[in-house]
């Protein structure tokens, strides 16, 4: 580890019990970390993380794991945070199926069970340093490319995520230069992630619209996952507004009023005309590359997917 340099790494420890960040402090000074903040609270934690971003967070899950993994999540999405790319590393006394699945999914780079040796800490830094993996976007998901343990889809793209914690430990690079390199990867990251959310989410709705048009029509009920459309294709619509694309807004706000017409009960069939129209014209804008009957084919592909899932876990209950 002589080849890497941490006196200038920012890092911070969330930890509720004072002797463990105690503890973690420690390691992390004998592997030569000088700029070290540490906090008690998980609302404490994401007030540091808004104020000075670290290049390294080391989080206990223990007593709130849940609480900690949706934090760690909305920092990957981009919802809270200047920096969604972060070295995350969770920390626990006790690993279980339940805990190993909320951090895979919620983005984190890392879990290490206590007590850790500092020569194991310094060797997870060191991996994320020299070999960090690769980052994948899903509809529902960044961060980690883990397909190989994973049911996620296999054609998701891979982009490389800023790692500031390597421009200072490796690259050693000035504050300057560290600064500019970072925006730019940043912006060049951020754009990416939106874009590649945005193809996810509009296929997601066209999926969400077969289910729905799949589903019998029944007396004063909206379907089933109208809500989930719904508050997808607002969400969707925000971020087109923002990126000022008017014309995939349009398509969003055709997608809504055909959801405001099932919701209240108007002509079925027109308003679901509407909605697979309206939905697969945004996946469109999105994906020009593939022809209208492509892009069926995929929807119907992984809608096909879904019904057989559905089938055999309603036939093992």
């Amino acid at each position: 580890m002589g080849r890497l340099s941490f006196d200038s790494v920012d890092a911070l420890i969330y930890d509720p019990v004072a002797s463990n960040r105690t503890s973690t402090r420690s390691a992390l000074y004998a592997l030569g970390f000088r700029k070290t903040e540490s906090v008690a609270t998980l609302e404490t934690f994401i007030e540091a993380m808004h104020k000075r971003p670290p290049d390294l967070a080391l989080c206990e899950a223990q007593g709130a794991d849940e609480e900690l993994c949706k934090t760690i999540q909305q920092l990957r999405q981009g919802v809270s945070g200047y920096n969604p790319f972060i070295v995350v590393i969770v920390t626990a006394w006790e690993k279980n199926n339940g805990l190993i699945n909320r951090v895979v999914s919620s983005g984190a780079d890392d879990l290490l069970l206590r007590p850790f040796s500092t020569a194991l800490l310094g060797s997870r830094i060191e991996t994320h340093i020299e070999r960090r993996k690769g980052f994948v976007v899903t509809s529902e998901y960044v961060g980690p490319d883990r397909r190989s343990g994973s049911n996620r889809p296999t054609n998701a793209e891979l982009f490389e995520p800023p790692n500031s914690l390597k421009m200072k430990a490796k690259d050693k690079l000035s504050p300057e230069a560290i600064a500019k390199v970072l925006d730019s990867e940043l912006k060049a990251a951020r754009d990416k992630m939106s874009m590649e959310k945005l193809r996810r989410d509009s296929f997601q709705i066209c999926v969400l619209w077969r289910l729905m048009q799949e589903e019998r029509a029944q007396d004063g009920k909206p379907p089933a996952d109208l809500a989930k459309l719904h508050d997808l294709t607002k969400s969707v619509g925000r971020r087109c507004r923002d990126a000022d694309d008017p014309h995939a807004t349009e398509w969003c706000d055709s997608i809504l009023a055909a959801a405001e017409g099932l919701r209240v009960g108007v002509d079925r069939n027109a308003s679901m005309h509407l909605l697979g129209h309206a939905a697969l014209s945004l996946h469109q804008t999105f994906h020009p590359e593939k022809s209208p009957a492509d892009q069926l084919a995929e929807i119907d592909a992984t809608v096909a997917l879904i019904r057989a899932r559905n089938q055999t876990e309603a036939l093992a209950s």
